[in-house]
């Protein structure tokens, strides 16, 4: 299995960092969840994703951890 840093874009207007971080998480648990994302590979390659949000609603209904491959 091969590890990826995920990231969200968003720019935030605020007076520190600890602030920004604060307003983006407010923005997280109220909000709907964002579908662009900045993926980067363990070989440092960087990937925007953008998700079709259906198909990415039905992947997290499903417990994939029950798939053999994942053990």
């Amino acid at each position: 299995m091969h590890k990826y840093t995920v990231s969200i874009i968003r720019e935030i207007e605020a007076d520190t960092a600890e602030e920004a971080a604060l307003l983006l998480y407010q923005e997280l648990s109220k909000g709907p969840v964002p579908d662009g994302y900045s993926v980067t590979d363990e070989t440092k390659v960087t990937t925007e994703v953008k998700l079709d949000r259906d198909k990415a609603d039905e992947f997290a209904s499903i417990d994939h951890t029950a798939d053999p491959g994942n053990w």
